[in-house]
């Protein structure tokens, strides 16, 4: 049996066309596009998830970011910068989500 991809762990029980669609159209077509990096991508879409108050997508998205190269400086360095736009609490939280994210990552 094939290993399921992270849509159809979470959601595939729930809403199985969703996670198709998530699978085929938004990481099969629109993230492997060529005008963009995926490193360029997991920026926009780390700061646009941050501008929507999405904690629970962000948490998946960084460490995405991480994973396509982003550093945690320059994820800092994003936050910091998108505080001016999103607003002070849209920031402190990703910073919290970003700093979970880390810690799991290193296994602390």
């Amino acid at each position: 049996m094939a290993e399921q991809s992270r849509a159809q762990r979470l959601i595939g029980d729930l809403a199985p066309k969703l996670a198709q669609l998530t699978d085929d159209v938004l990481f099969g077509d629109v993230w492997a596009r060529p005008g963009l990096s995926p490193r360029d991508r997991s920026l926009i879409t780390v700061t646009s998830l941050i501008t929507q108050s999405r904690p629970e997508q962000l948490h998946g998205h960084l460490g995405r970011a991480l994973d396509n190269g982003l550093t945690e400086d320059e994820l800092v360095e994003a936050i910091t910068h998108v505080a001016f736009y999103a607003g002070w609490p849209a920031a402190v939280s990703a910073l919290g989500t970003l700093r979970a994210v880390l810690e799991e990552q290193s296994g602390a």
